[in-house]
């Protein structure tokens, strides 16, 4: 269709504005060719008759959709042109507050003049690995952009910034050198990527200036390379700078500022190092003060100071070049203050010898004072004859003062920018380099000098090449696309890029001007408009001759030539050099001694200097080489930067200045389109639009057009022949459409015209849906009206009949009221006749009752009278006598009294011994307490006096004894000394009897004052009790107050606590989560270290020598501080000392902090043990009642395990014997009956022993397990005795010493076994020998029925357990079956097979494992078998015979065989050298396959068995090193598989297994309760492995992180096709154009996105990975927690940063995909996990998307539903909201300030996106096996053969 067709009514379209620049209009009248005028309607309703030029035929531009308007790229709008663009970028800058915007591949930047919260790490990491257009602009797409095609085509890249001063050109290349940094950081520790950024404070310092545009404004261009390795990390960098604006050093415009580093410098000035440097505030300096206000506001000069230092010092400057810095900085200010004083009329001047800015001057720089001042005001003339000095007029020495000033300041701004370059600059070799170009854009001011010039010549040139690049890349998308095309016409600024920089051009004229030797700026400004008069880009202004006009490709500019020749020779006399060149200071002088060198170095280095000086006189230079100008040299480095530009794939962002004000998002029109023109933004659409603008992918397009279709055309399946057809039915004009191989491209206007066919059609169809819908509405509405009339008819009927109803019952009641009210009123006439009858009666009756009544009252009152009156009279009468018998009985007794009276005074005085005596009454109870004490004493000394006395009588009778024999074998007959003797002996017994008595008497004394203290005692006890008993009321009445509070105390104190050990926790995982990260990157560094060195031989660095020791802290682990020394050794050696040193503190530092944490948790876990030990008290004293049986078995089982096994080596040992005289038979030649003799004797003898050997055996057990009750009951007694002294034997009633009694158990036992002494109770020994066989038979039953008992305990036991399995398996089945009822019965139908699966499964295993037992029973028994008959056929087989004393030897020899094998054990033995091989196979060779078909967790059911055989034996080496290997091995495992989820899960499995078996069996209480007496048994008996349960810990930490940083990065490619782009519900979605980044990077990636079918089929093999591998259901419900946790950041995330994905389609899609998951969960039984919260963020963005956004009660219920999400992100959700059909409203500002004013009160933080990397912290809950060690079953595969079970 032609485009005059388009001018149709209600159509849109753009008018010119001298306000607004464009205006918006609607036509009111369709334009039909031919007419002079076009009929308009403004937007405030004004009506407008629009001109048209008829020859020109000139149309105004037609507007875009508003299905179109806010597209992220501007090359997505139908219609391509200014006013398009404009409004694009206003409504995305004003009501959606987006700074970026797309255009081609042009990133255009506007500066909002505002912090925003769009480039924080979560942001970077949010765009890192994304394609360009999948994203909203922004500029770190531009350097992922940049990075990825770094990365995948291998070639070099740049960003070029540009854009006017004040547009926002150095924070946007400081952000893309951040991504950089963050993205490519480097991997050593040079921190490479922090020094980057370091350089930008200073060179912001140096080389940043405040002018009238920018506070913050660059006043030179710099171009930063990033160079970065083969890995593609950042390894240094490298930095160009370009055209300097020195001016700036000694002039400043009126509201500018010089450089940023002069006012920084004098607000520190306070500082007591900067005292030397005479500095005051920048008002008193010249050089700073020209431009009036020295502060910016916002900004601390002094704070940007210490930054600037920082960076210095990060940078490597040492403090003394920092200071030297300072000091020429500091000198430069005084350097502007010196006092010139004219003399003789100005021709001559002179400055003061005093001057103290020149003495500072000359003092900070190191110069002679004299010849500074000599040399500030002459010069020298060297001619060929002599040399003259001439003083310099008063202009002349201010004008070389600031040359002078300008250069110092010059040649330290390059040696600032070479120390840069010298810091970043690295060995290593760069692989490619990303090149960040931030440079001035195109300037025009109302006086414009040498300095724009140069800048608006650089624009040219960058402007040529972004030209060609774009042209290229549009050629380049034709060809791809094999679609005809035509060379498009550009503008190309050739021209006037000649104009400047060919031959006799501009520059060269400037320089050859300036070779003359009275050159002037009006000779040269002759000279270009003699030359280029006739050129088309250069004009001669009328009113001028000393100016001129380029016109440039954004505008013309007029420049002054006033001032080009100084600048361009840039003059500074060689004297005052040469006395800075004398500088005392050597970096002082190493500034000027460049010039030496030749300046064509530096350029073909890539490095130019800025500022170059004039040329010395061409006569003294020997090499007769002219120093270059500043021009030359600028053009010069210009085309360096253009071939390293052209060498690379440059990236575009233009920056944009939207007002003059600085003011936060105001948007200047004019401003705007000034800015667009001059940076290309438009040239670029003007290109695009001259070829096929508008691209479509064939499955885009029919999405979007198929309502334009017949069902024919749909039937098909080829969209291409679809998408044809319908195209040429639609279009007739080939020309506005070509097909592609996967796009259509279309002219501009097409895909407007389209849409409004679109747009036609649906409204066709909204007509007829509205006609029937009205239609439907209006029938309904009748049907409800005669609903209600048929009803109201009824009402009224039935109210008439209800009225007649109402009448007659009414008439009925009355009657019935008026019966009723009559037979009323006369029987109230009846009752009060009858009741006033009855009342004269009552009273009648009663004063007749009354009068009897009183006469009997008064003569009973009488009788009273009488009763007391006689009482009277005999009291009286009784009162007298008594009274004389008192006054008789008081005269006896004070008759008595005086006289007692007297006596007492008598003995008053001898009575005061009495009061003394009363004195000490109150310590009576403590004297008698002392008293009771010493009693005892002399108890004590009286016993032991008569057991002293016992002994000595004892033994004075046995010496007696022992005398009188003597005596009477040798003297019978001396009877005198015989009776003397029995004198002695009757005189000892007397003595004896005596202290008996004596004792009986103290016993009794001692007896009766121990009587009264307990009676004393035990009344104090009754009132201490009284006293308990009133305390516990009052506590009980003060705790029943204080209960509740106490109770809701204690429940905040126990949350409290748990917040915070789940926040120690966090930190605590999250610094083991960065301690492994470090030994990672230690063992990258050392693979590294050894790669490079490539020393000969194989050399193994021990990474994981002391990984245990120094994770686990153990102090019995005596190897730590070694291995730590060695590793540090070893870096030292490999990484140099400076390295390893860093590391080592770093170390140091993390394992210091690990151990603080670690005392933090132990103090937790002591208060929270703390609470639970006062409930196990109870329990604790229970237990102690049971140790000591408990004591008594294990004793007798060490004992009958120590017997057995010496035993079993004895029997072993006579067994070889036995076997070796059998072979020794074998050789003889014996008859075969012989040997059948011998043999049934050697069984005969054989079975004998084995009797006897039983019986012996048991005889020692029983007598020593005797022997140690006893010894316990001594101990027993012992303590008995402390306690009551007087305590007895149970079975004695005489007292008897506890420990007589013990030794003489003991020497009953010894003569026992000695058979010998026997005869001591009768001469034979009959008696003992009958005493000795009934105690062995006792002995033997006992031992019987103890065995017989412990057997029946054990059957008990048994039962009992077998009756809890069948209890807990009937409550597994019952939860099964009442679960299975609530489904559907699908559902029950495959529940029930997977249940039957599950059983047949578990039986078939247990048949498995029984089978394997019989097998090997079957194969050991077929084995003896053969040995037994090997054996016999050998015995027929000999003839031989053997001598008879060898016979007779061997019956007598003892013969042993080898005993009955004991059940298993639970434990594995295994030999120290076999301990690698053990590992090999069950760890590092180990797959999860192989054991699968097995029980869960095999391999630490295997170590843990292992453990406990060292531990049986008492091994702690061996103990050790089996858990170092272990932990060490599993470590290179995950290291080895650090991608496979199988293999990280599986030895997560394993290593919490393994932790907790170790928990389990430690032997501590608490991880007991769930215990069998079987699995007590297998307990750990001599090491605590606590430590190493906490090594175990953290390394399962690790492992987990590691399995979910697997499952992540699986994941996370998923998440947003699978959440957010997957079309569940099918043709729900539409498709809106796409622009250059979008179609650009779709169409690559084809079908390969996922669904979400492909997600949850990957989150079910998650799951059952880890449920097969007997994974704890806890650990699964936290990583399941933490993936949907991920799945929500990042789905969340990206749709904060896609507008194509915020419409109300794609808030349904998103419902119906979280609904999927969180089915997915309830099928799983993962309810209780945490997961779905996690969504709810997610849940609340798909309802905003869906909800109504228009009035305030909408926005009232989106502040209540969004509870999840901050107010930053609704306010972007909303921001980005738009429709994707033209039926759709966007959301208005008003309501999204609306928004924000109900959201005020929300403290969120400030953050946009969420940290998806965020880990919750782990927990690891105790679950203990009910699996028992005896019954785990090692399989073949597992080739553990060199494992010997016990």
């Amino acid at each position: 269709m032609s485009t005059t067709q388009l001018y149709t009514k209600y159509t849109r379209v753009w008018i010119p504005d001298p306000d607004d620049v464009w205006r918006s209009a609607e036509i009111i009248k369709d334009y039909k060719e031919g007419d002079k005028s076009l009929q308009l309607k403004l937007e405030d309703e004004t009506l407008y008759e629009y001109p048209i030029d008829l020859q020109g035929n000139e149309l105004p531009f037609l507007r875009n959709p508003d299905i179109l308007v806010g597209q992220n790229d501007l090359t997505a709008l139908s219609y391509l042109h200014e006013p398009a663009v404009l409004h694009n970028l206003k409504v995305r800058f004003l009501e959606s507050n987006h700074i970026y915007t797309y255009c081609g591949i042009v990133l255009v930047a506007i500066n909002p003049y505002e912090q925003l919260p769009i480039y924080e790490q979560d942001v970077i990491y949010a765009y890192s690995g994304q394609n360009m257009g999948d994203m909203d602009p922004h500029i770190f797409a531009v350097a992922e952009e940049a990075y990825k095609q770094m990365a995948r085509e291998e070639k070099n890249q740049s960003i070029i910034v540009s854009g006017e001063s004040g547009a926002g050109k150095t924070v946007s290349a400081k952000y893309a050198m951040r991504f950089f940094a963050t993205v490519g950081g480097s991997a050593s520790e040079t921190n490479i990527e922090a020094k980057v950024l370091a350089s930008s404070p200073i060179m912001e310092a140096i080389g940043n200036a405040k002018t009238t545009r920018n506070d913050n404004s660059s006043r030179f261009g710099k171009y930063i390379q990033i160079g970065f390795d083969k890995r593609f990390h950042i390894i240094g960098a490298n930095m160009r700078t370009y055209l300097l604006e020195k001016s700036r050093v000694v002039f400043q415009a009126e509201d500018e500022r010089n450089y940023h580093i002069f006012y920084q410098l004098c607000a520190s000035a306070s500082l007591p190092e900067f005292k030397d440097l005479g500095l005051t505030c920048a008002e008193d300096f010249f050089y700073a003060s020209q431009g009036g206000d020295t502060s910016i506001d916002g900004v601390d000069d002094a704070d940007d100071f210490e930054k600037t230092r920082h960076a210095f010092t990060l940078l490597g400057v040492k403090e003394s070049h920092q200071m030297i810095i300072f000091r020429i900085i500091a000198a430069i200010l005084h350097l502007g203050n010196l006092e010139i004083q004219g003399e003789r009329d100005g021709e001559a001047c002179s400055v003061s010898s005093e001057d103290e800015h020149l003495s500072n001057f000359c003092s900070l720089l190191g110069v002679e004072h004299s010849q500074m001042q000599h040399w500030l005001c002459h010069r020298k003339l060297v001619t060929t004859a002599e040399t003259y000095v001439k003083s310099m007029s008063l202009h002349q020495v201010v004008n070389a003062r600031n040359a002078l000033a300008k250069h110092i300041y010059a040649q330290l701004f390059n040696w600032i920018v070479q120390h840069i370059n010298k810091a970043l600059h690295t060995t290593v070799k760069q692989h490619s380099f990303i090149g960040v170009l931030d440079i001035y854009g195109f300037e025009t001011f109302e006086v414009n000098s040498f300095e724009q010039f140069c800048i608006n010549y650089a624009n040219e040139k960058l402007q040529q090449q972004f030209n060609s690049h774009v042209f290229k890349l549009e050629q380049e998308e034709y060809m791809k696309e094999e679609i005809p095309w035509t060379l498009i016409d550009f503008y190309d600024n050739q021209p006037c890029i000649d104009l400047i920089e060919a031959k006799l051009g501009i520059l060269d004229l400037l320089d050859e001007e300036c070779k003359v030797p009275k050159g002037t700026d009006q000779n040269w400004a002759q000279k270009l408009y003699d030359r280029h008069a006739a050129s088309q880009h250069f004009q001669k202004p009328r009113m001028s001759n000393t100016s001129f006009i380029v016109l440039h490709f954004a505008d013309k500019v007029e420049y002054q030539s006033e001032g080009f020749l100084e600048k361009n020779r840039d003059t500074v006399y060689e004297e005052q050099i040469n006395i800075l060149k004398a500088s005392k200071y050597q970096m002082v002088a190493d500034l000027f001694q460049e010039e030496d060198t030749v300046p064509t170095t530096a350029v073909g280095k890539g490095t130019p200097r800025i500022s170059v000086r004039s040329a010395r006189p061409a006569f003294k230079a020997a090499n007769k080489e002219h120093r270059k100008t500043v021009g030359h040299q600028f053009r010069n480095s210009l085309h360096l930067l253009m071939e390293t530009l052209n060498a690379t794939t440059p990236h575009y962002v233009r920056c944009i200045k939207p007002n003059d004000e600085k003011l936060p998002f105001k948007f200047d029109p004019k401003r705007a389109v000034q800015q667009l023109r001059a940076c290309g933004v438009l040239e670029t659409i003007r290109i695009s639009a001259a070829g096929f603008p508008s691209r479509w992918s064939y499955p885009d397009f029919f999405n979007r057009y198929r309502v334009l279709m017949n069902k024919r055309d749909l039937s098909k399946n080829d969209k291409r022949q679809i998408c044809q057809t319908l195209l040429e039915d639609l279009i007739k004009d080939p020309d506005k459409f070509q097909f592609g191989r996967t796009k259509i491209f279309f002219r501009a206007g097409q895909v407007a015209y389209l849409e409004k066919l679109r747009a036609d059609k649906f409204r066709a169809a909204t007509i007829m849906i509205q006609k029937t819908v009205r239609g439907w509405l209006q029938r309904t509405k009748y049907q409800r009206l005669r609903r209600a009339t048929l009803v109201l008819q009824r009402y009224a009927r039935g109210c008439l009949a209800r009225r007649l109803a109402e009448h007659l019952r009414r008439t009925r009641a009355a009657i019935i009221l008026q019966k009723q009210y009559r037979m009323l009123r006369i029987r109230r006439a009846f009752q009060r006749i009858r009741n006033a009858t009855l009342t004269i009666q009552a009273f009648a009756r009663g004063m007749f009752v009354k009068r009897i009544y009183h006469q009997m009252l008064i003569e009973h009152k009488a009788i009273i009278l009488q009763k007391y009156v006689r009482g009277w009279l005999a009291r009286v009468r009784f009162r007298r006598i008594r009274a004389a018998a008192v006054v008789l009985q008081c005269h006896l007794r004070r008759l008595r009294a005086q006289r007692q009276l007297r006596a007492l005074r008598i003995e008053a005085r001898s009575a005061q011994h009495l009061k003394k005596l009363n004195i000490g009454m109150e310590n009576k109870v403590v004297q008698l307490q002392r008293k009771v004490d010493e009693q005892n004493k002399e108890y004590k000394l009286l016993n032991e006096q008569l057991s002293m006395l016992t002994s000595a009588h004892s033994s004075e009778v046995e010496k007696l004894k022992k005398e009188l024999q003597q005596y009477q074998q040798s003297q019978r007959g001396d009877d005198n000394q015989l009776l003397s003797l029995q004198g002695k002996m009757e005189q000892l017994r007397m003595e004896l009897e005596k202290a008996h008595g004596e004792r009986e008497v103290i016993e009794d004394s001692h007896g009766k004052e121990k009587d009264l203290l307990r009676k004393r005692i035990s009344d104090l006890e009754e009132e201490n009790a009284l006293l308990k008993q009133e305390k516990e009321e009052l506590n009980r009445r003060i705790l029943c107050q204080s209960e509740d509070e106490f109770a809701r105390n204690t429940v905040e104190e126990n949350i409290q606590m748990k917040k915070e050990l789940e926040e120690e926790r966090s930190r605590y995982q999250n610094l083991v989560k960065e301690y492994s990260s470090l030994e990672q990157r230690y063992d990258n560094l050392r693979d590294e270290m050894t790669i490079i060195k490539q020393a000969p031989g194989h050399r193994r660095n021990p990474s994981n020598q002391s990984s245990l020791e120094s994770d686990s802290n153990n102090p019995s682990i005596c190897t730590s501080e070694i291995g730590d020394t060695e590793d540090v050794i070893q870096q030292v050696e490999e990484a140099g000392m400076e390295k390893a040193a860093m590391d080592m503190t770093l170390f140091l530092k993390l394992q210091k902090r690990v151990r603080e944490l670690e005392l933090e948790r132990k103090k937790l876990q002591t208060q929270l043990e703390k609470k639970e030990q006062e409930r196990q008290k109870s329990q604790v004293i229970e237990t102690k009642t049971q140790v000591t049986p408990e004591h008594e078995d294990f004793a007798y089982n060490s004992l009958k395990r120590q017997e057995l096994e010496s035993e079993n080596k004895k029997l072993k040992n006579e067994l070889n014997e036995l076997r070796k005289a059998i072979a020794d038979h074998a050789t003889q030649n014996n008859s075969s009956n012989d040997m059948r003799d011998s043999y049934n004797l050697l069984l005969n003898q054989l079975k004998s022993a084995n009797e006897e050997l039983e019986v012996r055996k048991e005889e020692v057990l029983i007598l020593r397990s005797q022997i140690m009750k006893a010894a316990q009951q001594k101990d027993m007694g012992k303590n008995m005795e402390s306690i009551s002294p007087n305590a007895s034997w149970p079975n004695s009633d005489r007292h008897v010493d506890q420990e007589d009694a013990i030794e003489a158990y003991q020497g009953m036992c010894e003569t026992n076994r000695k058979t010998e002494d026997w005869g001591y109770l009768n001469e034979d020994g009959e008696l003992g020998l009958a005493y000795q066989g009934l105690k062995q038979v006792a002995r033997l039953l006992e031992a019987q029925l103890q065995d017989q008992r412990r057997e029946h305990e054990e059957e008990m036991e048994a039962l009992r357990n077998q009756v809890d399995l069948m209890q807990e398996e009937l409550e597994k089945q019952q939860q099964v079956f009442l679960q299975t009822l609530q489904l559907s019965p699908e559902v029950q139908v495959e529940f029930g097979l997977q249940q039957e699966i599950t059983r047949l499964t578990n039986e078939n295993l247990d048949l498995k494992e029984l089978l394997e037992k019989l097998e090997k029973n079957e194969k050991k028994l077929k084995k003896q078998l053969k040995i037994y008959m090997k054996k016999i056929q050998d015995f027929e087989a000999s003839q031989t015979m053997v001598p008879v004393e060898r016979r007779s030897h061997e019956r007598n020899m003892q013969v042993a065989v080898q005993r009955k094998e004991k059940d298993f054990q639970g434990m594995l033995e295994y030999y120290k050298e076999d301990e690698p091989l053990l590992i090999r196979n069950l760890i590092t060779d180990l797959k999860p396959q192989a054991v699968s078909a097995t029980v869960p967790c095999l391999p630490a059911y295997i170590l843990y068995m292992c453990i406990r055989h060292a531990d049986y034996i008492n091994d702690d080496q061996k103990v050790h090193s089996l858990l170092t290997s272990t932990i060490n091995g599993v470590k290179k495992v995950l290291k080895k598989h650090h991608d496979d989820f199988e293999m990280t899960s599986f030895w997560l499995a394993n290593t919490c297994r393994l932790l907790h078996c170790l928990k389990q069996y430690s032997g501590e209480e608490g991880f007991m309760t769930q215990n069998t007496a079987k699995q007590n048994e297998h307990c750990l008996k001599n090491f605590d492995l606590t430590e190493y349960r906490q090594v175990l810990g953290h390394l399962s930490i690790q492992i987990y992180q590691q399995l979910i940083n697997i499952a992540g990065g699986i994941l996370q490619p998923m998440i947003v096709p699978a959440v957010l782009e997957n079309e569940s519900i099918q043709g729900l979605s539409s498709v809106k154009p796409m622009g250059y980044r979008k179609y650009s990077s779709a169409v690559a990636e084809g079908d390969s996105s996922y669904s979400l079918d492909e997600m949850i089929r990957q989150l079910n093999t998650f799951h059952s990975i880890m449920c097969d591998q007997g994974l704890d259901p806890e650990i699964i419900q936290q990583v399941f927690k933490q993936l949907f946790y991920m799945i929500n950041a990042v789905a969340l995330n990206n749709l904060l940063l896609r507008k194509d994905v915020c419409s109300w389609s794609t808030g349904m899609q998103l419902r119906f995909n979280i609904s999927q998951l969180e089915e997915w969960l309830r099928g799983k039984n993962l309810q209780q996990s945490g997961a779905a919260q996690t969504l709810e963020p997610l849940i609340q963005a798909a309802q905003l998307l869906q909800l109504k956004k228009k009035t305030s009660e909408d926005a009232e219920a989106i502040c209540s539903l969004c509870t999840s999400l901050t107010t930053q992100q609704i306010v972007k959700i909303l921001n980005l909201y738009t429709p994707v059909n033209e039926f759709e409203e966007r959301v208005t500002v008003a309501f999204i300030r609306n928004i924000q004013k109900h959201l005020q009160e929300r403290n969120d933080p400030p953050q946009l996106l969420l940290d998806f990397k965020h880990m919750f912290p782990v927990l690891f809950p105790f679950n203990p096996s009910a699996i028992t060690m005896d019954s785990i079953h090692l399989p073949a595969s597992l080739n553990l053969d060199f494992l010997n079970k016990v």
